[in-house]
């Protein structure tokens, strides 16, 4: 008898790094009978990436509502996903990392006696207000969750530590290595796409370096995010042969003081977000990334692109150990002084150009679909 198997997500980054997974368990329908179900918690960023990796989810609760709280969205994620698992009656419900989405939908399942998987499990900073809610959300699905998909050696140890059985705990690598592969295929492979790229962003010159930069973490909004944009503008206006592309989340506390302190910088663009594969080709022209993304911090060290993290501390510790990431808050004295040290020392620039991923080798799908292939449950 095949396994009914219910995945639940609602954002972007989710998409990306669960898209391998169903592509796996597509690949064996015979063993898996699997049903996709969308929260909507992002809309026109997420359908993107659905459209690119031709994600055809069965089930869209469409939780999103203007001016919604937390409170408000994880009852309303609750209600709805106990809704659909009632219909369902799946034998095994997946989540991924550390979401809101993710979070309601395990405690759904709980409600409901089904069994849980979590895909990017035991990620940790060890302070529940940071990344917030993300910390705390990650900890109580690990509570909850009785198949742990862990993508390192860290982060099972985490688990470990507090308690998960180890025999329940699977070392994966990361999915969005995979999904970071078979995007960088298309790219470089389908020259149509290359051609279409290159022209989309023929304003960055092959002469000039390039610093990539995101931001969108909750725990940034106000003071820091401003710090991090005065540091921007200080150094695009005292080196000129620097180009700086930041794609600006749509949110207006970081919209805004983005616009205001970096609006006028002449080699400053900013530019609307991207699509998933947009993005991925200017991380692969990008000489330095400076992000608060822990996906980026995981796909950067397969590019061979240093990354500068503005956070307090990242639940990604094995990038900062091997140095291919290094974290520097959000003191704008700070983050000058890395990004300088990168843009005028050879060596320090080296130093963390990294040739093995510890967050895997694009294989880890094929791992979580294997193991399920094999587990009663």
């Amino acid at each position: 008898m095949k396994k009914k198997i219910l995945i639940i997500f609602g954002t972007r980054p989710e998409a990306i790094k669960v898209f391998p997974v169903i592509n796996e368990l597509n690949k064996n329908k015979k063993y898996f009978d699997l049903k996709i179900c969308l929260t909507g918690q992002h809309k026109q960023m997420l359908n993107q990436v659905l459209d690119f990796f031709e994600i055809k989810p069965h089930i869209n609760i469409n939780v999103m509502r203007k001016n919604q709280n937390l409170e408000e969205l994880t009852s309303n994620i609750i209600t709805k996903i106990s809704s659909v698992i009632k219909k369902i009656k799946p034998d095994l419900v997946l989540v991924h990392g550390d979401t809101t989405s993710s979070f309601a939908a395990s405690i759904a399942s709980f409600y409901n006696k089904v069994k849980v998987a979590h895909i990017e499990a035991g990620l940790r900073t060890n302070n529940l207000y940071s990344p917030w809610p993300e910390e705390i959300n990650r900890s109580l699905i690990s509570k909850i969750a009785q198949i742990h998909f862990a993508p390192t050696l860290i982060a099972k140890k985490n688990l470990e530590i507090e308690g998960i059985n180890r025999s329940k705990i699977i070392v994966t690598g990361n999915t969005v290595i995979d999904s970071l592969f078979i995007t960088s295929n298309k790219i470089f492979k389908l020259n149509s796409i290359k051609k279409r790229l290159e022209k989309k962003f023929s304003y960055i010159k092959k002469n000039k370096r390039m610093i990539l930069v995101t931001g969108h973490r909750r725990e940034n909004f106000g003071k820091d995010f401003e710090n991090i944009f005065k540091a921007l503008k200080y150094v695009a206006e005292r080196n000129k042969e620097i180009i700086i592309i930041y794609p600006v989340h749509l949110n207006p506390k970081v919209l805004l003081p983005a616009k205001k302190i970096l609006g006028k910088v002449k080699n400053i663009k900013l530019i609307k977000p991207l699509d998933y594969i947009s993005f991925i080709y200017l991380m692969h022209r990008s000489y330095l990334i400076i992000t608060d993304s822990g996906g980026i911090q995981e796909e950067a060290p397969s590019l061979k692109i240093p990354v500068l993290v503005t956070r307090k501390n990242s639940e990604r510790p094995e990038a900062l150990k091997i140095g291919s990431a290094k974290l520097v808050g959000t003191n704008s004295k700070i983050i000058i002084k890395n990004i300088f040290k990168l843009l005028n020392n050879k060596r320090e620039y080296k130093k963390m150009i990294i040739y093995n991923n510890p967050y895997g080798n694009g294989k880890a799908a094929k791992k979580i679909v294997n193991f399920l292939k094999k587990k009663n449950f």
